[in-house]
C-alpha cells in the first residue's frame, strides 16, 4: 500500500509512482505516453501544504501534461539514486529542476537517507576525525547536524562548507548530465541568490548556495530562472495553505499559494518556448 504522511488537515496529494520507481511522488500520475514536462525538486516543488502546487497551474496554463516528480525533503540523490524516474526525466521534452540544498545529499563528511535526503544517517571517519568532540548519536537532520557543527567550531566549519559546496556541484552536474537539454535551473527562493551563502537560515530558500555556484551549473547547460515571490506573495504567509496546526512553523518555511501562482506564471512562456525549439537547444 503507498502512503505519503500528509498529516491530518493537510490536503489530499494523490500519491502515485511512475514505472518501477520506488519514490512516492504527488498525484494524480500523468499520461507519459503524450509529450510533458517533468518538474524534479523538494518539498516546496511538491507544493507541500498547497492545494494547487506550481507544476499543475503550469499544466493548466500549457495545456500538456507536468509530472510533478518533486518529492518531499528529497535532493540530487533521491534521482540519482532512482534509474526509473531518472529515465521519465530523461524523456520529458522540458525538465524543471529546482535548486536543492548543499546540505541534503550524501558526501564526503555523513550520508544520509536515499529518499527523505533531510534525513542524518551517520558521519564519516573524516568528520569524526575533524570533529572528534562531537557525539552524533543524538542528530537526526542535516541543518542540525550543520548547526551542531559551527556551534562547536566556526573555522573547522569553513572545511565543511567547502566539501559540501564543491560536492554539490559534482552531484548536480551528474544530475544534469542524465537530463534532456531543454531544462531549466529553478531557483525557488524568498530572496535572490546571495554573493556568498553561509547562512543555515535561509527562509525557503536552498541552503549555501550562492551566485557562483550557480554560475558554475550555468555552464553545465541550463536556463536559470529565479522564482522570488513578489511582497503580496511574502505577506500572504501561511494564509490558504493548509496544515495541521503543529506544522505552522514548517508551513511558514514554504511557499503558499499565491507565490505557487507567480511561479506557474513566470516558468510558462519559458518552457512553452522551450517547447517550440525542434532544435532543443539550450535557451540563455
Amino acid at each position: 500500500m503507498m502512503h505519503l504522511d500528509a498529516g491530518a488537515g493537510a490536503p489530499d496529494y494523490f500519491p502515485c509512482r511512475y514505472g518501477a520507481s520506488k519514490a512516492v511522488f504527488r498525484g494524480p500520475a500523468r499520461d507519459l505516453s503524450v509529450p510533458y514536462v517533468a518538474v524534479l525538486g523538494g518539498s516546496a516543488s511538491f507544493g507541500k501544504y498547497v492545494a494547487s502546487p506550481f507544476p499543475d497551474l503550469l499544466e493548466r496554463a500549457l495545456g500538456r501534461p507536468v509530472a510533478n516528480l518533486a518529492a518531499l525533503n528529497a535532493g540530487p540523490d533521491l534521482y540519482l539514486s532512482d534509474p526509473a524516474t531518472l529515465k521519465i526525466a530523461q524523456r520529458a521534452t522540458v525538465a524543471i529542476l529546482q535548486i536543492t540544498g548543499a546540505e541534503a545529499l550524501s558526501n564526503p563528511l555523513y550520508t544520509v537517507h536515499g529518499r527523505r535526503n533531510d534525513r542524518f544517517l551517520s558521519a564519516t571517519p573524516a568528520l569524526r576525525a575533524l570533529y572528534p568532540e562531537v557525539d552524533f548519536t543524538e542528530v537526526h537532520f542535516t541543518r542540525h547536524l550543520l548547526m551542531v557543527l559551527k556551534r562547536t567550531d566556526g573555522l573547522r566549519f569553513g572545511q565543511v562548507l567547502t566539501v559540501l559546496k564543491e560536492n554539490w556541484l559534482m552531484r548536480m552536474r551528474q544530475l544534469l548530465a542524465r537530463l534532456p537539454r531543454r531544462r531549466i535551473l529553478l531557483w525557488l527562493s524568498d530572496a535572490s541568490a546571495p554573493v556568498v551563502a553561509e547562512d543555515l537560515d535561509p527562509g525557503f530558500g536552498p541552503l549555501l548556495i550562492d551566485r557562483s555556484m550557480l554560475a558554475a551549473l550555468q555552464a553545465e547547460g541550463g536556463h536559470l530562472v529565479e522564482a522570488v515571490p513578489s511582497e503580496t506573495a511574502k505577506a500572504e504567509g501561511p494564509a490558504g495553505m493548509l496544515f495541521p496546526e503543529i506544522e505552522a512553523l514548517q508551513a511558514r518555511c514554504l511557499p503558499g499559494q499565491t507565490a505557487h501562482a507567480e511561479i506557474a506564471l513566470h516558468l510558462a512562456p519559458i518552457v512553452r518556448r522551450m517547447m517550440e525549439t525542434e532544435s532543443g537547444a539550450t535557451l540563455r
